[in-house]
């Protein structure tokens, strides 16, 4: 179970660092021109606290491991991080166009996040 919390804490990872790319991927600079200023901070601000979350996410699955396996509070993070990831997968079918590369992507990484972080609660 420790490997697959590293596992997952290193999916963390690569969700922050692609989300730092999300003003160029998304040409944000030149798209998020066409919104209200206060939609247009929004959406930012929602990015840059996933991000964080995702920081967090990550340090815990790292360097805290054995912590989320065998504690009460661990076990509750464990459930927070799996439950992400299936409303993630969720939303991927309401919200995005299946068709384009870039959203199976995005959906096999949040299905991946789902299965890593809800083994360990129902071993």
């Amino acid at each position: 179970m420790k490997n697959l919390i590293l596992f997952g804490g290193i999916l963390w990872v690569i969700c922050f660092v692609f989300h730092i790319f999300f003003w160029k991927l998304f040409d944000w600079k030149n798209d998020l021109e066409s919104l209200k200023k206060v939609n247009k901070g929004i959406i930012q601000v929602l990015n840059l606290c996933l991000m964080l979350c995702f920081l967090i996410f990550a340090y815990v699955s790292l360097f805290q491991t054995d912590e989320l396996l065998t504690t009460s509070l661990g076990k509750t993070l464990i459930a927070g991080m799996a439950l992400f990831g299936i409303f993630r997968v969720i939303e991927q079918f309401i919200f995005f166009d299946l068709s384009l590369f870039r959203s199976k992507i995005v959906l096999i990484g949040a299905l991946l996040i789902a299965v890593v972080y809800s083994i360990p609660l129902f071993s």
